[in-house]
């Protein structure tokens, strides 16, 4: 009992960045294994929305249980949604991509309006599993559980 309070714990004030995800969308799982591969240090963990360790950390940043049209990157203890989570993440990321940072100076509401058009098109376009994306067993450790 007192392990899995202190994992609760571990999850709920992180000290590594964590990307919810929409665990059934597949442009989202194709994110979440893009980022395994360019993680600079391999510091970034993942948790899908569906999953309790999601649950919980969206309560805890006062975010709906079920409106998975946004992915969420925390980090530092802050969180961060749609394409501003986009861009931060790519900070963490090895090659090119932390340069991609400057389009923070592209306003919020433009930023997020592409967001959104994807974010609404993404089953359409991408995809949709029926169950959420298992890690094999080599990944495990990068999931939230």
């Amino acid at each position: 009992m007192i392990y899995f309070l202190s994992l609760k714990l571990n999850y709920l004030t992180p000290s590594s960045p964590i990307l919810l995800f929409d665990g059934v969308c597949n442009l989202c799982n194709g994110v979440v294994q893009f980022v395994i591969k360019k993680d600079k240090k391999g510091l970034n963990k993942f948790a899908s929305m569906q999953g309790e360790p999601g649950n919980q950390l969206l309560a805890k940043y006062q975010l709906p249980a079920d409106a998975f049209n946004s992915f969420v990157f925390i980090c530092d203890n802050r969180m961060y949604q749609k394409s501003t989570a986009a861009l931060k993440l790519c900070t963490h990321l090895k090659g090119g991509w932390p340069i991609c940072y400057v389009f923070m100076i592209v306003p919020v509401f433009i930023r997020d309006a592409v967001y959104n058009l994807i974010a609404r098109n993404r089953y359409k376009w991408f995809g949709k599993t029926a169950a959420c994306y298992l890690p094999t067993p080599e990944l495990q450790s990068k999931f939230l559980s």
